[in-house]
């Protein structure tokens, strides 16, 4: 049997810009991405702290150490600039596997995305 775990979590990370009017996805620090074993087109979960919304889209890689957080397309209309979200990815592992498996988890700082 295989289930879904958390493969990787950007714990509480500030929303930076919202573009309605771009193709979709989130736009994420490069730095955040590496740091967290994000990966460019990686599907991700989007919480919103602020009004409890959740959402699916997809990663592009931002300027590195920018502190850039972007809700691209439709998601633009599920947050706004200064939200606080939580964004996780997934993965699929064998259920033996998946009880010793370790997350990668960030807590970058809430006021300008760093991650010291």
């Amino acid at each position: 049997m295989q289930i879904q775990v958390v493969k990787s979590k950007i714990h509480r990370v500030m929303v930076t810009g919202a573009d309605l009017n771009y193709i979709g996805s989130i736009t994420i620090d490069e730095a955040l991405m590496e740091a967290s074993n994000i990966i460019e087109g990686e599907k991700v979960s989007i919480v919103n702290i602020n009004n409890g919304a959740r959402l699916e889209t997809y990663a592009i890689k931002g300027n590195r150490n920018s502190g850039e957080i972007t809700l691209n397309g439709p998601a633009a209309r599920m947050v706004q600039k200064g939200d606080i979200i939580i964004i996780i990815s997934y993965g699929i592992l064998d259920f033996e596997e998946a009880k010793s498996f370790k997350p990668t988890l960030v807590f970058p700082n809430e006021k300008d995305n760093s991650l010291t």
